[in-house]
């Protein structure tokens, strides 16, 4: 017996949940395979959504109508925004998040949207025809039938964990692994390779000293992941706990090396940089006494504790006499051990921009998969391969997202231009136009895009059109408003900053870094009451209202840089030339060039081993 859908979604992790609510709710009819109902959008690591550049992504899936931001904001047990410190760009939100409520709520979206359907099963085979796939074969033996298929595997795929010299078959603890697709895929001419995550011990909270941590307290305001109003944080908000390690912890480390998987030859594969275990730090930063550790609360009434920082898959016994050596679990009992984890993953560059393999039509990946790490990382993939999904089986021009538009779009275009060589996280670093691409402004970039795709609400639409008005609205008074030296001066005085010599309009005054809009209309009887005419949403208003006003110069530079690149995005080059025919090139260019096959002019400038003159080579071919 055959079922037929429009898309299959193979796993319900965090980019196969947003994949699959994405495609239904553009229309398609949408089936989610998944090993584990109970255990749809499981937070496999860390319990918490965000932070440094995956707030920003969290962000725009949210303006774009998709669904990860509403389960977070709805889970959250401490919210807060990093990089206060820092220019608006770098500020990223975070949260904290019940585990199970979290995998509650989105089973809860999943299971009451329209066109879309679970079946608990695991996908061994695809099904093609010629150049495209047609459906698949799951281990009982069943054959779906679809226009297109998502995979979003996560670890899964003959995913591997290692305890010291334990190791146990399983794509998380406790879950079987998948095998099959990677064989398959392989056979038929993919490139694939093995990457290595990791994850602490979680630890039971009644055997926490309390008194030996710093406490971590969340931060109450406006800020939220979501951009409609009524989606609210709910829960009761807990505390987080710092904790350190020491020269103590450290000696016992490295007496288990020996039986380290990382260091006896055991793992071979690729491992994470920027989020490495506590065995790889005490020797990367062996000139370093102690590290950071974060201890976090996995729910909002479970005594289950995360020890971010504290990764490992040294041997059960080497992690819990090192973890007792800090005074706060010197009687710690844990829940379970740290583990590492191999896993197969296949190289992006195989990808279009669309997230569909270059190999076989209507097959797209999305995750962890491509080499990614991260929940927000693989959501934000998800749901650009679920819209695009859905436009191959009704029509319609091909969902990109540039660079200067979304870090979701930096992401993407990263790894399918230069590949990964490590499990791919997302950093501000990383996009050349961060002041664009700001937390605050993702509706703005976004949310009318969302919507003319038929994603995004009318409810969104209008908020956004709301809130566009009233900045402008303040925006223009504080252009227009002139005020007088004699009359502002001696509230200038009493903060401290210097007075004024002759009037000036009033957005001069507020280009000063420590001055408001909230401050000024303490003294300008009219700005106050145009603040006060504004609906619930005046926070939020005034934070965009602000960021224009004080960084207008910088973003205009950096949107005139953006509008110059995109130029070189709008010169298609794609299936253009024969590279290897083209002798003035360099060698290492036309091999680059042959494999990833760009799109744009633009796009290969990208490719690393792509100088400037390969593109003056390419350029004037073009007669350009």
């Amino acid at each position: 017996m055959k079922f037929n859908y429009d898309i299959i979604v193979v796993g319900a992790g965090h980019a196969g949940c947003e994949a699959a609510t994405t495609a239904a709710n553009m229309g398609s009819k949408t089936l989610l395979i998944t090993m584990d109902m109970n255990k749809i959008a499981q937070m496999s690591c860390n319990p918490a959504v965000g932070g440094v550049a995956k707030g920003q992504i969290v962000r725009e899936i949210d303006a774009l109508g998709g669904q990860t931001g509403i389960v977070s904001d709805r889970t959250a047990i401490q919210f807060r925004m990093l990089n206060r410190s820092k220019g608006p760009a770098m500020w990223s939100p975070r949260v904290q998040s019940d585990r199970m409520k979290f995998i509650e709520t989105w089973r809860g979206i999943i299971e009451n949207t329209p066109n879309l359907y679970m079946w608990q099963d695991t996908v061994t085979e695809l099904s093609f025809d010629r150049q495209s796939v047609t459906g698949v074969k799951t281990r009982m033996g069943v054959t779906f039938t679809a226009k297109a298929v998502i995979l979003t595997n996560g670890t899964f795929l003959n995913g591997l964990i290692h305890i010291g010299k334990v190791q146990i078959s399983g794509g998380r603890i406790a879950e079987p692994a998948s095998t099959g697709l990677t064989e398959q895929l392989r056979e038929t001419g993919f490139r694939t390779d093995r990457m290595k995550t990791g994850t602490p011990v979680r630890i039971d909270g009644r055997t926490i000293d309390y008194t030996q941590l710093e406490e971590q307290k969340g931060e109450v305001d406006f800020h939220q992941f979501s951009y409609l109003p009524h989606v609210q944080r709910t829960l009761t908000q807990r505390s987080c706990w710092i904790a350190y390690t020491s020269e103590k912890v450290h000696a016992v480390l490295r007496e288990g090396l020996a039986d380290s998987p990382l260091y006896n030859g055991q793992i071979r594969s690729i491992g994470p940089r920027y989020c490495p275990s506590i065995e790889t730090k005490i020797v990367t930063f062996s000139e370093k006494t102690s590290h950071q550790l974060f201890l976090e609360p996995e729910g909002e009434t479970t005594q289950e504790y995360y020890l971010n920082g504290f990764s490992s898959s040294l041997p059960l016994e080497t992690q819990i006499k090192a973890l007792q050596c800090i005074p706060a679990f010197r009687n710690a009992h844990i829940f379970r051990p740290g583990y590492a984890i191999e896993y197969d993953f296949f190289d992006p560059t195989q990808l279009h921009p669309t997230l569909e393999t270059k190999m076989v039509k209507n097959l797209f990946f999305a995750g962890q998969i491509n080499g990614t790490t991260g929940y927000e990382e693989a959501a934000g993939q998800g749901i650009i391969a679920g819209i695009n999904a859905h436009i191959n089986c009704y029509g319609g021009a091909p969902f990109v997202l540039h660079r200067d538009e979304a870090y979701i779009g930096v992401l993407i275009d990263d790894l399918i231009t230069k590949g990964v060589d490590e499990p791919y996280r997302m950093f501000t670093s990383r996009a050349e136009y961060r002041i664009l691409l700001r937390q605050d402004n993702a509706d703005e970039r976004l949310t009318r895009k969302g919507y003319e795709l038929g994603l995004a609400s009318k409810e969104r639409m209008d908020l956004l059109s709301r809130k566009e008005e009233k900045v402008e609205e303040i925006i223009g008074f504080v252009n227009n408003f002139s005020i007088k030296s004699g009359r502002i001066n001696p509230f200038l005085e009493s903060i401290g900053t210097a007075p004024l010599k002759q009037g000036v309009k009033l957005i001069d005054l507020l280009a000063r870094p420590h001055i408001d809009l909230e401050m000024m209309a303490q003294e300008v009887s009219p700005l106050r009451e145009l603040l006060d005419s504004m609906d619930e949403r005046k926070e939020e208003i005034l934070e965009s209202a602000n960021i224009r006003i004080k960084y207008n110069g910088y973003i205009k530079r950096e949107q005139i840089m953006a509008d110059k690149i995109t130029r070189l995005e709008e010169i298609r080059i794609k299936d253009k030339f024969n590279y290897n025919e083209i002798q003035s090139l360099s060698t290492e260019a036309r091999q680059k060039l042959t494999r990833i096959n760009p799109e744009t002019i633009a796009q290969a400038g990208r490719i690393p081993g792509v100088s400037p003159n390969d593109i003056s080579v390419l350029l004037v071919l073009l007669g350009r």
